[in-house]
């Protein structure tokens, strides 16, 4: 019975819910008054109820619908794209089928009322503008169909769904500079990486999956032995970048936030120094702490983007605590670029210890001020050039490319 209800009073099937409200005044009416047309309207109705019901039921029969989504990983700015195909399996026409494949990607419409001819098939293109970063589901592909009347509507759900993952959009910085590191001993890494650099350090046995071209031949006719060299990372110290997003000291809201900001920030940073072969490291802590140790190439700018691109500032750790904790990962080779809106002076004593041991560090300050908040990066600013610690200032509507140099008006410059 509840259920009869809800179908008959939902919110979705108000024409039904109108149609049997009339039916049953015809019926009661009909029956106290003997009125000869409302007892026709009853049985129009009575009868006609049974065949819309059909009619609604037969149309999704025999259909068939596919999706294609070609895009499954973008960037903000790009497009995702998806062909969507639906068959008609039967020997009659079907009129009115809506074909749609929900997804809760910003600005995604693929709704679609199409006529299919019999043994036709029917296909077109949906493109999407990736707009706002993150996670999101796709699918599964959905047809409804309803009577002549409207009064029935009937939906299947065919295929299965998908998770297409947007990447934050990274700007070109010409002009970015951070303080190098000291590089230890002779200015070289005593440390071994499976990248193949000038560096050989020294040979080691064959073992499976090395590739050929590490073989050392001299060595292997030597031994009779297959010997292979290792190596040593190149002379160039590593980056971190420690991302804040403790909830407490964002602002804004939406595009026009400290947290989107810094994320912007962040992958474009890390893309100025991949692209130059420098190793890159990341550390944020917002729904949990993630860790990417440094490396280089085009895989670590695409797990760095992947971690940007589900970062939220719902985080509870101050980045003070962060820095105290991770401070072991941190040493006189390592530049240290801490993006923040924190405005109080937790953190700073953390900072100005490491770089009392050695580590060189840098600073991009999101002034919360301009997105709403009653706090200003102003103090923090003069504390973190008073310690000789490069900063960067970002307000809300900076050009990112133009903010993050230190010859740009109104940010900071390198202090030491």
């Amino acid at each position: 019975m509840r259920r009869l209800a809800r179908t008959l009073f939902g919110s979705e099937h108000r024409t039904l819910t109108l149609v049997v409200l009339v039916l049953l005044a015809s019926v009661f009416v009909a029956l106290g008054t003997g009125f000869w047309l409302l007892f026709r309207l009853a049985y129009v109705i009575g009868f006609g109820l049974p065949i819309c019901w059909g009619l609604a039921w037969w149309n999704t029969r025999h259909v068939e619908a596919v999706v294609d989504r070609r895009t499954l990983r973008g960037q903000v700015g790009q497009e995702a794209v998806e062909v969507i195909e639906v068959r008609n399996r039967d020997l009659f026409p079907k009129v009115w089928v809506e074909v749609e494949d929900p997804s809760d990607l910003p600005g995604h419409h693929s709704k679609r009322v199409v006529i299919i001819p019999p043994r036709r098939t029917r296909n077109w293109l949906v493109t999407t503008k990736l707009t706002r970063r993150g996670l999101y589901e796709w699918g599964p592909l959905r047809i409804t169909t309803s009577d002549p009347f409207g009064i029935f509507r009937r939906s299947r759900e065919l295929g299965g769904s998908a998770q297409i993952l947007v990447y934050p959009p990274v700007v070109e910085l010409p002009h970015f500079t951070a303080p190098p590191a000291n590089l230890p001993g002779e200015g070289r890494f005593r440390r071994r990486t499976h990248y193949v650099t000038p560096n050989a350090s020294g040979i080691r046995q064959y073992a499976p999956g090395d590739a050929f071209n590490r073989i050392h031949w001299r060595s292997t006719a030597r031994t009779g032995e297959l010997m292979v060299k290792t190596f040593e990372l190149d002379p160039a110290s590593d980056i971190w970048v420690v991302v804040d997003l403790e909830r407490r000291v964002a602002a804004g809201s939406g595009e026009e936030s400290t947290e989107e900001y810094a994320v912007r920030v962040a992958a474009s940073i890390a893309r100025h120094y991949l692209v130059n072969n420098r190793p890159v490291g990341m550390i944020s802590f917002g729904k949990d702490l993630r860790v990417l140790e440094p490396e280089r190439g085009g895989q670590q700018l695409t797990r760095i983007l992947e971690t940007l691109a589900t970062a939220y500032a719902v985080g509870d750790a101050p980045l003070g605590n962060i820095l105290t904790e991770e401070q072991r990962r941190f040493g006189r080779h390592t530049t240290l670029i801490i993006i923040t809106s924190a405005t109080d002076d937790h953190w700073l004593t953390a900072i100005q210890a490491l770089t009392q041991r050695g580590v060189r560090a840098a600073a991009v300050l999101v002034d919360p001020s301009t997105f709403g908040s009653d706090r200003s990066a102003l103090l923090m600013y003069g504390q973190l050039a008073a310690s000789d610690i490069l900063t960067y200032v970002i307000s809300r509507g900076d050009d990112l490319g133009l903010a993050l140099s230190p010859s740009a008006t109104g940010v900071g410059a390198w202090q030491g």
